[in-house]
């Protein structure tokens, strides 16, 4: 933040372990929120009377609304003090939580995720500021190491808490489990921090560039989710939206380019390293969350899978995220940092392909393996690219650069998630039609395949019907197996962007991210 933090203190004898908690615990919250829900769709869907497809606006909701917030926050720092915009945040984020769990409807539900996104833009660029501020110079780097272990625990935690709570609680708790957290969190660290050295300044904001911001950005997150329903481009809702899209960002970005504060600095794309890092890790993270998206939602809704054993089968990566992070942050300063880029979107191609490789019977372990195997990627990207990205900068350019960056980032995720769900219900179309297709009435495999299903004491109607739920099971098998194939070459594909980018100077602090 180009504020100047704020002094930790212990005014009233909170010791700096407990504020330090108090600030791990905000942003494991934050965190946390952007996956709990994954494996919880088909659940929440099925209880609020919706189908899992229009569940997934619990997800891109939330990411959209903390996108667009996200630039924002360094402007709230700099116009109300750091302590003060962090802790209202929390507070805020606890509020909408709990609103959450008590939605009665999706209409509810989502709008209550619109609004946790949009308040909780401050409290991962916050919680990180605030945690320097609780070391001495010397010990910078172990404070920053403490912040990138939370958010990485967090997903772990979240597939299989999010999972546990669907099986045996209401869905609700999924999101009550914030409101204690962030009680003692938002008390701590109003309590413990003093705001005295945290300057205010008297700042405009930008509020044509915000609102033409939130309805570009809008407008293309419901044009994407309601695309596949409203048979795209042969719906006026559909056209409509896109008008709007493109006319809102068009206008926006001749706006910012031409105002003296804008909300979202676009003069930050002329640096090269920003450039190739800021496309690089949107779309590589792009990828990433909609294979997060995707892989709950396969084995819950054609695989039968618990929601607690989908959670467990998709945390693994966080693990060995969280043992290869430190060794990373340890060597990335003495080694070219595109090397491991390099090296991550490796082994994240390896994943996705081992996943394309998936056999009809595959066992629980053959589906967390690949799992443990994007875990070494994960705990290697974002280290390398926001090193590459940020190389470069001006001093006070970072913490724009930084909100922009999270800001494109997080907004992919959500933009990934509608394309992901979308595409993968085409290609199980497709693929269903194609299987059908090769069957008939007179098929002997098809007649053997329903008398021995008969032989079970089933009719020939439910055999038939029986026979045509594995012809959707396979559909779905084959659909997925395509969307990895696709994932695994797309990150092959960004290799060439890291090297184009310029050799960062050694390693150093990362601004932002996560």
């Amino acid at each position: 933040m180009d504020a100047a933090a704020p002094q930790a203190a212990s005014s009233m004898g909170i010791p700096r372990n407990i504020t330090l908690l108090a600030l791990a615990l905000a942003t494991f919250m934050q965190v946390l929120d952007t996956t709990i829900a994954n494996v919880s769709i088909p659940t929440i869907a099925g209880y609020l009377g919706v189908s899992s497809d229009q569940g997934t606006w619990i997800i891109t909701s939330f990411a959209v609304a903390n996108g667009v917030s996200v630039p924002l926050t360094g402007w709230l720092m700099r116009r109300f003090g750091v302590v003060p915009t962090f802790v209202t945040s929390v507070v805020l984020f606890t509020v909408a939580s709990f609103l959450c769990g008590i939605s009665s409807n999706m209409t509810e539900l989502i709008f209550f995720r619109v609004l946790q996104g949009g308040v909780s833009g401050p409290i991962i660029p916050g919680s990180q500021a605030l945690l320097l501020t609780l070391f001495p110079e010397n010990r910078k780097g172990t404070a920053l190491a403490i912040w990138s272990m939370t958010t990485l625990i967090a997903p772990i935690c979240g597939p299989i808490l999010g999972g546990y709570i669907s099986d045996n609680y209401a869905w609700g708790w999924i999101f009550l489990i914030n409101v204690p957290v962030g009680i003692f969190s938002a008390w701590v660290c109003r309590r413990s921090l003093q705001t005295s050295g945290s300057p205010v300044h008297n700042l405009k904001i930008d509020g044509v560039g915000l609102a033409l911001l939130v309805v570009w950005v809008g407008c293309l997150q419901v044009m994407l989710d309601q695309g596949k329903d409203l048979d795209w481009f042969n719906s006026n809702v559909i056209i409509g939206l896109c008008i709007v899209t493109v006319v809102c960002l068009a206008a926006w970005i001749i706006w910012e380019l031409s105002e003296e504060h804008p909300i979202v600095d676009l003069s930050l794309f002329k640096y090269r390293n920003f450039t190739l890092g800021t496309v690089a890790l949107c779309l590589a993270y792009g990828l990433f969350f909609g294979n997060v998206v995707l892989m709950p939602l396969w084995l819950q809704l054609e695989l039968h899978y618990t929601a607690t054993w989908a959670g467990i089968v998709t945390a693994p990566s966080g693990i060995t995220a969280l043992l290869v992070a430190p060794f990373v942050g340890k060597f990335i300063g003495r080694y070219d940092a595109r090397l491991f880029a390099t090296v991550s979107f490796a082994i994240f191609a390896l994943s996705y392909f081992m996943r394309a490789a998936y056999p009809p019977d595959a066992s629980m372990w053959v589906f967390a393996v690949p799992t443990l195997v994007q875990g070494f990627a994960m705990g290697t990207f974002f280290i390398a690219l926001l090193t590459i990205t940020f190389d470069g900068l001006p001093a006070d350019k970072l913490p724009a650069a930084s909100g922009l960056n999270n800001f494109l980032r997080i907004t992919a995720s959500g933009f990934a998630t509608s394309l992901t769900t979308t595409f993968w219900d085409r290609r199980e179309a497709l693929h269903q039609s194609r299987l059908v297709e090769s069957l008939s009435t007179f098929s002997p495999a098809l007649r053997e395949a329903v008398g021995n299903i008969m032989r079970f004491g089933l009719s020939d109607r439910s055999a038939d019907a029986a026979v045509m739920n594995g012809v959707v099971g396979q559909a779905y098998l084959l659909s997925s197996l395509d969307l990895f194939y696709l994932f695994g070459w797309t990150v092959l594909l960004l290799i060439p962007l890291c090297w184009i980018a310029r050799r960062p100077v050694g390693g150093g602090a990362v601004a932002g991210g996560e």
